[in-house]
């Protein structure tokens, strides 16, 4: 998706929230391309997204990071 621009990282203040482009969600999640998040949104699953407009899709840093703990896995040794 070359029509894709970066939101620039920020850091955020207490209490706000720091927003993610789908390309920065892929630098968060080792193994995630942008076309697999797209086709994750597509089939309702992956992290939440909000889509302040038609085109722009943008992720939660605290919603990414919820999604991948609720990914984890327990081993029958750790049980």
């Amino acid at each position: 998706m070359s029509n894709v621009t970066a939101l620039k990282p920020r850091v955020a203040a207490a209490g706000q929230v720091t927003w993610l482009s789908p390309a920065q969600v892929c630098d968060v999640i080792p193994g995630m391309t942008v076309t697999l998040l797209s086709r994750m949104r597509d089939a309702g699953k992956g992290p939440r997204y909000a889509k302040p407009s038609p085109k722009t899709v943008v992720y939660s840093l605290d919603d990414v990071h919820a999604y991948v703990r609720s990914t984890l896995v327990t081993t029958r040794e750790q049980s």
